[in-house]
């Protein structure tokens, strides 16, 4: 029987909306810049910064300049060829406006004008453009100079030639409209570390950024010769280098263009990037496939030839050739592949093979040049093998079966009821005293407290074999559920709240920082997914008469006992806590584990490379970095305890 259509439920052709223009960039910002937050805010600069690396990289211009200027506004100028200005054929529009409002339209499409472009949709200033309050475009082309303003993506003029010009170029000046983005906030040490990133992979390329948004106004200016070797020096100035030679290569097949470099470190951890005309894609692709594949056949071949590994001996794997490792692949592609517009992933499946190739001819060339370097690099992923092997059976020893499955869980662990992980938080508490306290107040259906003693390892200087050996890092393993090394699986996360909960004094923030960098280098999913947070305690008790305020900070403190001076209040009851263990188990729920009044700072990862590094400086084994560190920041350390 046919269901009867209510009048409110009509669907007909007026209910067809056809988003005009740009309007589908504003209606949906997120699909073009991936979010309305910071990234997204970000994104904008990138996409006009890719415009002029795409000149740069077609041997067009050589300098180009992103500056924040006052009033949330950013002005971004290269010495290219200059947007066309004449009318498009197709849009009898100049072509200036055509670019600017237009989505799908660009010189990236067809034809010589891009042999090799990162701005594959040609969306890129056109959504800068739909998503600014105030835009301009000042081109410099053919002796001429000319202007076009626009907002919301909406022309407010028509092309105005204003003048006269030697040179030639283009300058965008924006404004993010405050309606898509709800914070306007520019970070220049994230500008800045993008733009010195692209300095490096175009050689000879020079770039310049500038602060103007206040009256000490700053200004550096980017230019390497050395390409990635250089960016690789960059990447481990804070370590010991394992071998003296960088190893780099250059090779072009089949159109696309692949440049590679590495350097091994005494370090255990890797870092690597990728890149795909300029755009550093985070998630990888198959150009990174392709440079780990010629990685580990090649110095699995070497290895055998020069009788570093025995018949008998099983082939490095991927991981061992990736400790200690620092290595950059960037290839230069016609018709790159990406996955979505953020372009975080390269998806053509030729790039593996060339980079292999690539890869693997220069690798081979270099390692029968550098005796000495091929020598140290083969025995440190031999190395690593060796104590793979022996993390292997530590974790075959340590994550039983049944203890991954919750049958044989930690004796110290107080687990929760609830057996959902999506509602369950695990608290990691410094010491038993605050264990104590933590289990008689928390709520037990969904709460579960594990109390460490004592600091752990200090995992920044051992390797996974050693780590597995410490009890307190085994029953941490055990509780998160998720396992460790090659066998950690993020699904079987037992809590997806995972907080650590220290003092507030120097050794509880030394136990704190030894439990961040455990998770940044071996559940680093964890941080990404969200799931791992800072508890904060109360500093203070403060008591008027029967009226108790805590206070989390001494900004806090200062700022109730002026406000009770002012009312002249009794004198106050200030009671200092030096740790958890202080509080009964009450006040411990009351201030720091009550999901109503708590507070929580969340974990996130903002810029890997600089987690890295500071990562090395304080847990690391090199005192110098670590003395200059705390010298440079000394005077900015609050609540210090001594």
């Amino acid at each position: 029987m046919a269901k009867k259509i209510n009048k409110k439920e009509e669907y007909s052709a007026k209910d067809i909306y056809v988003l005009e223009g740009l309007d589908p960039v504003r209606k949906r910002p997120g699909m073009y810049i991936g979010s309305t937050g910071p990234d997204g805010l970000h994104h904008l600069i990138w996409e006009c910064v890719d415009n002029f690396l795409d000149e740069f990289m077609s041997g067009y211009g050589n300098e180009g300049e992103v500056a924040l200027l006052p009033g949330n506004r950013v002005r971004v100028s290269d010495n290219g060829r200059g947007i066309p200005v004449e009318k498009h054929p197709q849009t009898k529009k100049s072509a200036l406006e055509t670019v600017m409002t237009t989505l799908h339209a660009g010189g990236k499409f067809g034809g010589d004008a891009y042999k090799i472009s990162g701005g594959l949709h040609g969306v890129g200033v056109s959504v800068v453009c739909a998503l600014s309050d105030y835009m301009k475009a000042e081109i410099c082309r053919g002796g001429f100079r000319y202007v076009q303003e626009y907002s919301k993506g909406k022309t407010k003029k028509k092309v105005k030639k204003i003048g006269s010009c030697r040179q030639t170029g283009t300058t965008i000046l924006f404004e993010p409209d405050p309606e898509v983005f709800k914070e306007i906030k520019f970070d220049s040490k994230r500008i800045l570390n993008h733009l010195r990133q692209q300095a490096y992979l175009i050689k000879g390329v020079k770039i310049i950024f500038k602060d103007e948004r206040k009256e000490d106004k700053t200004s550096y200016s980017f230019y390497f010769d050395g390409g990635l070797s250089s960016y690789i020096k960059y990447l481990i100035h804070n370590s010991t280098p394992r071998h003296q030679n960088t190893f780099y290569c250059y090779g072009e097949k089949n159109g696309i263009i692949v440049e590679a470099a590495f350097q091994y470190t005494e370090e255990y951890e890797y870092y690597e990037e990728s890149f795909a005309n300029n755009i550093n894609t985070g998630e990888g692709g198959t150009h990174l496939t392709g440079f780990r594949a010629a990685l580990t056949r090649t110095f699995n071949d070497y290895a055998r030839k020069n009788e570093f590994l025995k018949e008998s001996d099983e082939n490095l794997s991927g991981e061992d050739v990736r400790e200690g490792f620092t290595g950059v692949v960037s290839l230069k592609i016609k018709d790159p592949q990406f996955e979505g517009q953020t372009k975080a992933k390269l998806g053509n499946p030729e790039a593996k093979v060339i980079v292999e190739q690539v890869v693997s001819e220069g690798l081979a060339d270099f390692l029968e040049r550098n005796p000495q370097d091929a020598k140290a690099i083969i025995e440190k992923c031999i190395l690593s093998s060796r104590a793979r092997k022996a993390a292997r059976a530590a974790r075959e020893t340590v994550l039983r079966k049944g203890a991954l499955e919750g049958l044989a869980l930690p004796g110290k662990l107080a687990d929760c009821i609830s057996r959902k992980p999506e509602e369950s938080e695990l608290f990691i508490v410094e010491g038993e005293s605050a264990g104590g306290s933590g289990k008689s107040g928390r709520d037990r259906k969904f709460q579960a407290i594990l109390p460490l003693r004592g600091k752990i390892l200090n995992v920044e200087k051992a390797r996974l074999d050693k780590i597995l050996s410490s009890k307190e890092i085994r029953a941490l393993i055990i509780a998160l559920g998720t396992a460790i090394g090659e066998d950690f699986n993020i699904a079987k996360a037992r809590y997806h709240r995972v907080i650590i909960m220290c003092d507030a004094d120097t050794d509880g923030n030394h136990i704190r920082t030894l439990l961040l960098t455990l998770f940044y280098r071996y559940f680093k999913p964890l941080i990404e997914i969200g799931y791992l947070y800072i508890a904060q305690p109360p500093l203070y008790r403060i008591q008027v008469g029967k009226k108790i305020d805590y206070v989390y900070t001494e900004e806090g403190k200062e700022k109730l006992l002026n406000f009770l001076k002012k009312e002249k209040a009794t004198t106050p009851s200030i009671q200092r806590y030096k740790g958890l263990g202080e509080m009964n188990p009450d006040q411990l729920w009351e201030t720091t584990m009550n999901p109503v009044n708590r507070v929580l700072l969340k974990v996130s990862i903002e810029d890997a490379k600089e987690a890295d590094r500071i990562f090395d400086i304080l847990m690391g084994e090199e005192v110098l970095p670590r003395k200059k560190f705390i010298q440079a920041y000394a005077k900015k350390v609050k609540n210090l305890d001594i």
